[in-house]
């Protein structure tokens, strides 16, 4: 039918010609034959390349395997429909290698989005959340389907500026607190996204846990409080008595002698807040790097015992070493840990009971697991052990704050200036050990330090 269809202009011409009579009807009839068989070739072989064309860009596609290559098609074509194969199988492979690098990109994309360790979540227009990556799951669970941001996240200040945003507003910073499963607090980012993603995202939720951070200012905040506490009551008390030595007391010897014991009582008390704010400060800079020094601990601990040995007489107390002979050497730096050892037998001095006896004994033993991690080889464990009023157990966690005092008024009058144990915490942290307490009312404490051995194998003979 195609072949006629082509050939009936042609033929209606040679009609023309034998019915006017420039043409005989036998001649004619010929020339019609031939017409229509020519078309009909020509058109035959072009269909039948075009069907080869048809055929081989039906299965063309990303995944295709037609079996052969474009040039091997391009053979069984005649020219123009081989040279519209060609361009054809051209366009195909430039389309497969910018689809080729789209999926690559989209798989960086997807990667980067996976490894972000904040929480990513895409809204659409209508605030729903389209996709999230698996951080966010703590917070929106799976995406199985596109549901509204408030069904995961009900904060107020979150979906308001995530509204803000969808709105038009380019970007939006809120910081807001979760209650469940934990409290945390958190800071969300809500941004625009210049081109609406294949999904319908057109604005990206970011969540930090700052936590953390906020604990450290709140922290700092105290710290600066308590410090300005601590140092303004013996400035006051000192501003007093010079006032009234400058005033009524002036003549008064007395009175004199009597306001000056306590005006130095107080500056001792300042200034040994001053040292101890410098020595917490001198040791938090360092904290970072772990001390290699070998440092034998028998003698240490003995010449603290000797240097506390007067207060402790003053209070009616002794002091007793148990040391094993062959006590490992340690991994530190003498002086700080001379001082952990100073603060803690100062503070069983100043709490054990009148007259009873102050206890440190060492040995190897495995520090306390933490985290549910704990150390495999032993380490060095000294304990000064006091018969005191004991600890409460609600107390225990919060002893290392600084600042922090179970009994206030006790503290201050036995010139403690409650960084102590911070003190010993933060040096601990130094040399990459612990700290453990036990501690029973009406019984007393205990004061554990966990040190590493000096990996040296000479400094001492393990015991079985």
């Amino acid at each position: 039918m195609l072949s006629l269809a082509v050939s009936t202009p042609g033929l209606v011409v040679l009609a023309a010609f034998v019915g006017m009579g420039f043409l005989a009807v036998r001649p004619g009839l010929i020339a019609g034959a031939v017409v229509l068989v020519s078309i009909a070739l020509i058109i035959g072989r072009t269909v039948s390349n075009l069907a080869v064309v048809r055929h081989a860009i039906d299965i063309l596609g990303p995944d295709s395997d037609i079996g052969t290559t474009p040039r091997q098609i391009a053979r069984r074509l005649a020219p123009i429909a081989r040279e519209l194969w060609l361009a054809i199988a051209r366009l195909d492979g430039v389309w497969r290698q910018r689809l080729n690098k789209a999926e690559s990109q989209v798989e960086a994309a997807e990667s980067v989005i996976a490894a972000v360790p904040d929480p990513l979540i895409l809204l659409d227009e209508k605030r729903q959340i389209v996709r999230a990556n698996p951080q966010a799951a703590a917070f929106v669970g799976a995406i199985t389907a596109p549901r509204d941001l408030s069904v995961a996240l009900r904060n107020p200040l979150v979906l308001a500026a995530a509204d803000a945003v969808l709105r038009g507003e380019r970007a939006r910073i809120v910081d807001f607190s979760l209650t469940a499963p934990v409290e945390r607090q958190l800071r969300a980012r809500i941004a625009r996204i210049d081109r609406p993603s294949l999904d319908g995202a057109v604005a990206v939720l970011g969540l930090h846990d700052i936590t953390e951070l906020k604990r450290a200012e709140q922290m700092r905040a105290d710290f600066i409080a308590n410090a300005s506490h601590e140092l303004r009551t013996p400035l006051a008390t000192l501003i007093g008595f010079i006032e009234t030595l400058r005033g009524p007391a002036r003549e008064d010897a007395e009175a004199r002698d009597r306001f000056l014991a306590i005006m130095h009582e107080q500056a001792s008390r300042m200034g040994r807040l001053v040292e101890d704010l410098l020595s917490l400060s001198r040791i938090e800079l360092n904290e970072h790097v772990m001390p290699k020094d070998q440092v034998p601990l028998g003698p240490l601990l003995a010449h603290v015992a000797e240097a506390l040995e007067l207060r402790a007489g003053e209070r009616g107390m002794q002091i007793r070493l148990a040391l094993p002979p062959d006590l490992p050497e340690v991994l530190g730096d003498h002086d700080e840990l001379a001082q952990v050892f100073q603060n803690l037998v100062d503070n069983a001095i100043k709490y054990g009971r009148v007259g009873t006896e102050i206890l440190i004994d060492a040995g190897t033993a495995l520090p306390p697991s933490r985290n549910g991690n704990g150390a495999k080889t032993p380490f060095v464990s000294v304990a000064v052990r006091d018969h005191g009023e004991g600890i409460a157990r609600e107390h225990l966690a919060r002893l290392t704050e600084r600042f922090y005092r179970i009994d206030t008024a006790r503290s201050r009058e036995m010139g403690g200036t409650g960084l102590g144990l911070a003190i010993v915490k933060h040096i601990l942290n130094h040399h990459r050990g612990y700290l453990d307490v036990d501690s029973k009312p009406g019984v007393g404490s205990s004061f554990t330090v966990f040190l590493r051995v000096h990996p040296d194998p000479s400094a001492y003979s393990p015991r079985r």
